[in-house]
């Protein structure tokens, strides 16, 4: 069985993230938002 534990390990999305997550969560979401963006582009171009 699979167990979420919010002990030590830090969960993946903190509510007050360190500087270098902070950065990283940053980034995914600029990627994730560039992809969906050209997907919605590409989507309305597509004859």
């Amino acid at each position: 069985m699979l167990r979420c534990e919010t002990g030590p390990m830090s969960p993946v999305l903190d509510p007050n993230p360190q500087n270098g997550q902070k950065k990283l969560l940053l980034v995914l979401g600029a990627m994730l938002l560039i992809s969906v963006v050209i997907a919605v582009i590409a989507t309305l171009a597509s004859p």
